[in-house]
């Protein structure tokens, strides 16, 4: 016989006292006391925009050590905080300058990560059957120094006694770069894609003796040659009707460009060059390597004293703005350790030696960053005394 309680002495569906029992949505209003308070929605998480700087990039050339400018420009783009405006680069650096904004256009920052790499690779590739290499014995003895190798010391002769057209005289001379350059430059999407920031390459006039400033749209493969063609090792470079040597001669890099065209008003330097050498050079290699170093940083030095000029009639008032503006100069550099390096290294192109050169560059960058990322926009962190 069925119980009408529930064993406690309750009606079946009364509450127990104090809370309520079941679930009451059906059993019409809540009671007021138990009408939760009204709460707004919460708000959207909405992310906070990160402060970006806006930052031109000017990249010395150098031989293999441009790895080195590889190393930087790794460390640059893994900061979002950067945003780049134009590129200047010379020899190494024209390589470096037109493979990073090929690859900023191409794919973003992940993009010029893995352009630059993949290029480096094809340079190590390709030099990888140079006959300048040391063999495992003078490696063992000398490290990435070529200076001693027989190979090396017979390159160095034949190139001091015959010229590349002497040596080459059916217009048939061999230069890795270019075929890197085939295989990795996309001329089309550096002269017409509308993502792509701006460029220039330099490369000095034969005839005229003045320097040839080339912008993104007139980039190709022979423009970059030019650039980093050194006379002695190969024939110059005909454009256009016209005869180029290594833009270093004349502006390694150039940096008036990049102020010129009325872009951010920071200019970061990627310098492998070594400005400072405490020792007397004595030895032939060690003269040649110091005579390598004052060569192409002359044309840097000449337009850090025309810069520093104009900043100081700034700052005295006697030019006014905007028709002349203020810049901001810094520098990426490791002379510490670049100055260990000679001439001969600057043609090496062991795959160990550039990943040295790479990660001597990142961290330098990484140092530059943590010590000088808050002064951008408002002072130069460059010492320009080093340069006058």
């Amino acid at each position: 016989m069925p119980k009408d309680d529930d064993g406690a002495g309750r009606k079946p569906g009364t509450a127990r006292e104090g809370r309520p029992d079941g679930d009451l949505r059906g059993e019409g209003p809540l009671p007021e006391a138990l009408v939760p308070e009204p709460q707004a929605p919460p708000a959207p998480a909405v992310a906070k925009p990160v402060a970006t700087k806006r930052l031109n990039l000017a990249l010395q050339g150098g031989g293999t050590h441009g790895a080195f400018t590889w190393g930087v420009l790794e460390r640059l783009l893994e900061d979002e905080r950067l945003v780049f405006d134009a590129v200047s680069g010379t020899s190494a650096g024209a390589i470096n300058a037109a493979i990073f904004v090929q690859g900023l256009a191409e794919g973003g920052r992940e993009g010029a990560r893995r352009a630059l790499d993949k290029v480096w690779r094809a340079v190590a590739s390709k030099l990888a059957i140079s006959p300048l290499r040391n063999t495992p014995i003078e490696k063992a003895l000398w490290g990435y120094d070529l200076t001693y190798s027989v190979a090396y010391q017979t390159f160095d002769t034949l190139s001091r006694v015959f010229s590349p057209y002497q040596l080459s005289p059916f217009l048939l001379e061999f230069n890795p770069l270019r075929q890197v350059l085939v295989e990795n430059l996309d001329e089309a999407r550096l002269k017409r894609d509308p993502k792509a920031i701006r460029l220039f390459i330099s490369a000095t006039n034969v005839r005229t003796g003045k320097p040839r400033i080339f912008t993104r749209t007139e980039v190709n493969t022979d423009v970059i040659l030019a650039s980093a063609c050194l006379p002695n090792i190969f024939r110059a470079v005909e454009i256009e009707g016209e005869a180029y040597w290594d833009g270093g001669y004349l502006g390694n890099p150039a940096i008036w460009p990049l102020y010129y065209e009325r872009g951010a008003p920071d200019i970061l330097l990627v310098q492998i060059n070594a400005i400072m050498r405490d020792e007397l050079p004595t030895t032939p290699s060690d003269i040649m390597n110091r005579l390598n170093e004052i060569s192409f940083n002359a044309s840097l030095m000449a337009e850090m004293r025309a810069i520093d000029f104009v900043q100081r009639l700034l700052d005295s008032g006697r030019l006014e703005q905007p028709r002349y503006r203020r810049i901001f100069l810094h520098c990426v550099e490791d002379e510490a350790r670049m100055r260990q390096f000679k001439l001969s290294t600057k043609l090496n192109g062991d795959w160990e030696f550039l990943q040295t050169l790479r990660r001597y560059g990142w961290e330098a960058a990484d140092r530059f960053l943590a010590e000088h990322f808050e002064t951008l926009g408002r002072e130069s962190t460059l010492d320009i005394q080093r340069y006058l």
